[in-house]
């Protein structure tokens, strides 16, 4: 008879019950064989696995991230936490002056230009934005993925080189990409300088806000005027995780604006929004709006970033669009022309 209907004789009997002890057999001598491979493998290769181990210690503790609760660093030396505050003249850390350390990216009138931070230890950046006195008009925005804008900030300046357009912007979980578009002519290029800076301990120095934090409901305004000896103004806006719409005004006089940021945010606790704002001359109010509705209230806080000696009444006066710091104190010949009314004959 065929194999697959065998009769119950005692020979089948006998293989059936042999099978499962040879299967055991079978891999009882597989494991032995297994085992014995793996103690010669592993004596091996020991020698090897230690120093590899120990050559790459510094180089896997080199390549942590720095944590956001870290004490600041400046160069090769740690600033303690308890070391006393500095002057108030000095500009407190994370946030460099407007003279980066990276170069300066002409950016034509109508051209795009972008930098992308692929690291995820890059979470903060700033941009700062500067003319040679020609009017500025920019569209900066933050992309994070295709598709994806979760901050963008729409930038006018009257004097793009005596009010520079100095910002920082949140990049958690990157990879990140920062774009620049120059919305002017072509007649009105522009300078940028985007740079990756410490993300150890908040944006600003709250010690120095003077006013804030304060609550401005959907569709609010608030102003912030400041003394003639304030050179630079922080702002800090932020919500408690709800997207955010402001825009915020520079005015030197009745409705003269000289610096516009308009600007949005999906998640104002995640990615806040910080600038420090030039106020050269007197008579410099900051105004705040708050364009979304009233279910997205915002919390802003502002207040003196820089402080000069001011002490003469031409020092004092407004920089008028054309003549900036440089025609002040006994600059230009046609600056008394200028300031009293009148012209040539």
């Amino acid at each position: 008879r065929p194999f697959c209907n065998p009769p119950k004789s005692f020979l089948r009997k006998r293989l059936l019950l042999s099978f499962p002890s040879y299967r055991c057999k079978v891999n009882h001598l597989i494991m032995k064989l297994a085992t014995a491979l793996a103690f010669i493998f592993a004596a091996s290769t020991d020698a090897f696995t230690v120093t590899q181990v120990t050559g790459s210690a510094s180089t896997a503790l080199s390549a942590i991230p720095e944590r956001r609760d870290a004490p600041p660093q400046l160069g090769n030396r740690i600033v303690s936490s308890n070391a006393p505050p500095p002057e108030y003249s000095s500009a407190p850390p994370p946030v460099r002056s407007t003279s980066a350390k990276t170069p300066d990216v002409t950016v034509q009138g109508g051209s795009l230009k972008t930098w992308a931070f692929s690291s995820p230890a890059v979470e903060r950046v700033q941009v700062v934005l500067k003319t040679e006195g020609r009017p500025l008009d920019a569209d900066v925005e933050l992309w994070a993925g295709p598709d994806n804008t979760p901050h963008k900030m729409r930038v006018y300046v009257e004097n793009g080189a005596t009010r520079p357009f100095n910002a920082v912007m949140e990049t958690p979980r990157g990879p990140n990409t920062v774009a620049v578009r120059n919305i002017g002519q072509l007649e009105f290029p522009m300078a940028a300088q985007i740079e990756a800076v410490s993300a150890a301990g908040p944006l600003g120095d709250m010690s120095r806000m003077d006013q804030g934090p304060m609550t401005i409901q959907g569709g609010a305004l608030r102003t912030y005027p400041f003394d003639p000896q304030v050179e630079s103004v922080q702002v800090l806006l932020k919500t408690d995780g709800r997207p955010l719409n402001a825009r915020i005004e520079l005015l030197q006089g009745p409705n003269n604006n000289k610096q516009v940021i308009e600007l949005y945010t999906e998640d104002g606790l995640d990615r806040p929004f910080y600038a420090i704002l030039e106020t050269p001359g007197s008579g410099n109010v900051i105004r705040i709006v708050n364009t979304a509705t009233v279910e997205f209230p915002l919390t802003c806080s502002c207040g003196a970033y820089k402080l000069g000696d001011k002490n003469s009444i031409d020092e004092m006066q407004p920089v008028i669009s054309g003549y900036g710091a440089e025609n002040r104190a006994g600059g230009g010949p046609d600056r008394d022309v200028f300031r009293y009314g009148g012209g040539p004959n």
